[in-house]
């Protein structure tokens, strides 16, 4: 998962790049190019598949108990890289929209687009050390006193941004979606404690049967509010198609690809197990629209709304047919 979302990543900033979109959809580009829906849609299909008669991964009952085991895991994982990465992606370029919209700002053109005079696009990229010390002189008066060009003044600067970056990401893995995860990781991983929670004697029991009763109905209230978000997007032109059909290209064709090939590696490695339902799930990942989180941190910077609603709704439509195909391509690539 890790490698097909780096190479997502990188595909979404090549087609930052390209495409030259505004500040405020530069981040949510590399985010629907990186961050897939690694949860809901695998735990709706991967059951499905265990209950078919002809089912190429052998009993139901077990087949659905490992698939949601795996599921589970590949959802814990994503949250870290989906706020960790994507969100702090989104945060940029939603900071940097704002701040170009705001006239008491004194931005240059390359700015205000987010594109640096060497092609790069500044929503992404670290500030240079010049940047910095500019940038920390009317913040920081103690720190002004220091001279811009000695290396004593640009290890400091160096110092105190990446701390600040150390907290930015210790509050994003704050989030309850990773603070869920570490909870589960850790009840899991401790041999005495798990039992406490998972046996039918077990004192802790309860609380895996409300968190199964909350798990059960979080499926269709995601549904339901996917097509909530659809609706703001309706009719709106305010994304050029070329956007779209990138984001759709690059997560229902190139990614795909990209997974067999990772899997096959990892196969000839010997890094993965032998069981073909685990591979599924593996190419599966890379298969899935973009993540529902996604429009949650566009939401919550209030930016780019209509314009994710449109990346939903085209790549979903989209889903429905490269699901079905390349899971026939999955199946036989496994079994």
């Amino acid at each position: 998962m890790g490698i097909i979302f780096l190479i997502g990543a990188a595909l979404g900033w090549l087609a930052v790049k390209a495409l030259k979109p505004g500040a405020h959809l530069q981040g949510l580009i590399i985010a629907c190019s990186s961050a897939g829906n690694w949860g809901t849609i695998p735990l709706m299909i991967v059951p499905a598949i265990c209950n078919e008669e002809d089912s190429p991964f052998g009993d139901a009952d077990t087949c659905k108990s490992l698939g949601l085991s795996y599921v589970s895991l590949s959802m814990a994982l994503g949250n870290f890289f989906i706020w960790t990465h994507s969100y702090s992606v989104m945060k940029r370029s939603a900071q940097l929209y704002k701040k170009c919209g705001d006239p008491s700002t004194n931005l240059t053109k390359e700015e205000n687009s987010g594109e640096a005079e060497n092609g790069n696009h500044a929503a992404f990229l670290p500030l240079s050390s010049g940047e910095f010390l500019h940038e920390d002189v009317e913040s920081d008066p103690v720190s002004s006193s220091i001279p811009s060009n000695g290396v004593a003044g640009s290890f400091l600067h160096y110092l105190r941004r990446a701390k600040e970056l150390l907290v930015e990401i210790l509050n994003e893995l704050w989030s309850p979606p990773s603070v869920a995860a570490l909870v589960g990781f850790t009840v899991g991983a401790i041999d005495k404690l798990r039992p406490l929670v998972t046996e039918e004697d077990g004192p802790l029991r309860v609380v895996q049967d409300t968190a199964k009763l909350l798990a059960d109905a979080a499926i269709p209230c995601t549904v339901l509010i996917l097509g909530g978000n659809l609706t703001k997007g309706r009719g709106r032109t305010t994304m050029k198609p070329l956007v779209v059909i990138s984001i759709t290209v690059i997560r229902f064709v190139i990614l795909p690809a990209c997974g067999i090939g990772v899997v096959k590696a990892a196969s000839e490695l010997g890094f993965l197990p032998r069981s073909p339902l685990y591979r599924y799930v593996l190419l599966l990942q890379s298969t899935v629209p973009p993540a529902m989180s996604i429009g949650t941190i566009a939401q919550l910077f209030d930016v780019g709304e209509e314009e994710c609603s449109i990346v939903f709704l085209w790549t979903h439509l989209v889903a429905a047919l490269a699901l079905t195909l390349w899971s026939t391509v999955f199946m036989s690539l496994v079994s």
